[in-house]
């Protein structure tokens, strides 16, 4: 068994993938100071399970990775795989090449792996106990480490001649079995304390059995009288939702007939409107007449008004004429005669005055009596409309019952089905 192989990946001083080879003789490794001769042996010490920074020439475990340069960026990583020629089987397993790896990363994470399959550390430490090969063994001794080995205590040296021996092995199992013998005895001491401390509670636990038998007859006594009840329940809401049902068939009649009732009313409101429409047309029509007519009555009084002032002054050179009877004879008889005209003029006006007066008040009775007419028509409207509003509050009554119903249903149904599911939990339990 001899070391065959190295790689180093990010170790130290290794940016680079690096892999050094040796051969089953002497191997020297020559170099100037600081060229990384000590991180190769440091490089072995810890894929072997080193966990001391210190003795890797560090402060803590991250120095390790390569912490970057000028020319290259620092790594996340560090690795480094150890091969180990095992041809004469010096460790015992079916393996010809051993090849241990460890990896680190910056966050503390630390991996170990053998011939490419993940371990633990104490594997990697059982896998080369006793064969000199190791973070402690003999096989490594870096500088000033012999001076230490000679001058520790006896039993400090006593480790080194004991993996030399090849004994550490069996004294590490022997530790271990002694750990478990001591454990075992803890166990058995803590067996005896549970077993005293459970036979000082067998007494009351035998009554809390008691109790909970008793429990148990009245709870499934108790279940059967639940389940009773709930059968009578359902029995009780299926007679009330039958009533209610019909109750609702009742309401949605009634719904119908009162929506037809209000489309009836619709119509007629509709009918009463046209109508009203209608009459507000012909009143207008009798207000523009009424204002014509009062128009020409204004203007036969203008003219009347004229025809006075000029009777007056005819009545006035009447006068003068009388006066000048004598002188004017001629004149009186031409004003006679236009006075006999004037006055037929007059009698003509004064009959056309009589006609228009009293067509204007056939017409004054005429628009009283529309007028009269048109308000028992608006009377009448109001009090349709005022039955309407009353079938309209009617129908919202109605209609805030039914979703009051409706509501009242969906709860009842809601309520039943919880009921049948807790009757089926109950048909399980029983």
């Amino acid at each position: 068994m001899y070391l065959k192989q190295l790689e180093i990946h990010g170790f130290k001083s290794f940016a680079e993938k690096i892999e050094l080879n040796f051969v089953d003789a002497i191997n020297a490794v020559v170099g100037p100071n600081g060229s990384g001769k000590s991180n190769i042996s440091d490089a072995i010490r810890w894929v072997l399970g080193e966990q001391s920074a210190k003795t890797l020439r560090g402060s803590k475990m991250e120095d390790i990775i390569f912490a970057g340069s000028e020319q290259k960026k620092a790594l996340g990583f560090a690795e480094v795989t150890l091969c180990i020629d095992n041809t004469d089987r010096k460790i015992p397993v079916d393996y010809t090449e051993i090849n241990v790896m460890r990896r680190i990363y910056r966050s503390g994470e630390s991996e170990y792996y053998i011939n490419k399959t993940q371990c633990r550390l104490k594997d990697v430490y059982e896998l080369f106990m006793d064969t000199g090969i190791g973070k402690d063994g003999y096989s490594i001794i870096g500088q000033g480490r012999i001076d230490e080995i000679l001058s520790n205590k006896s039993e400090d040296r006593r480790l080194v001649f004991e993996e030399a021996a090849g004994i550490v092995k069996y004294k590490s199992r022997k530790q271990e079995a002694e750990k478990k013998l001591e454990q075992t005895k803890q166990n058995i001491i803590r067996l005896r304390d549970i077993i005293e401390e459970i036979e000082g509670q067998l007494e009351p636990m035998k009554e809390q059995a008691e109790v909970a038998k008793r429990y148990r007859a009245i709870a499934e006594e108790l279940k059967k009288i639940e389940v009773n009840l709930f059968i009578g329940n359902i029995e009780k809401y299926r007679s009330r939702l039958e009533a209610i049902k019909k109750e609702e068939d009742g309401i949605r009649e009634l719904i119908g007939e009162k929506t037809s009732q209000s489309t009836s009313l619709e119509g007629k409101y509709n009918q009463v409107k046209k109508e009203l429409v209608a009459l507000e047309q012909s009143f207008n029509e009798l207000n523009e007449s009424l204002h014509a007519k009062l128009n020409l009555n204004e203007k036969q009084d203008g003219e009347c008004n004229v025809l006075q002032e000029r009777i007056n002054n005819l009545n006035e050179n009447c006068k003068r004429l009388n006066d000048r009877k004598q002188e004017l004879a001629e004149e009186h008889k031409r004003s006679v005669n236009d006075l006999m005209t004037n006055t037929k003029k007059h009698e003509e006006l004064g009959r056309v005055f009589e006609d228009i007066n009293n067509t204007i008040n056939e017409k004054l009775l005429d628009y009283e009596t529309k007028y009269k007419s048109m308000n028992a028509i608006e009377e009448g409207i109001e009090a349709k409309q005022q039955q309407l509003f009353e079938y309209m509050n009617n129908s919202s009554d109605i209609k805030s019952k039914i979703n009051s119903a409706y509501s009242f249903v969906d709860n009842i149904t809601k309520r039943i089905k919880q009921i049948e599911g807790d009757i089926a939990i109950l048909e399980k339990q029983k």
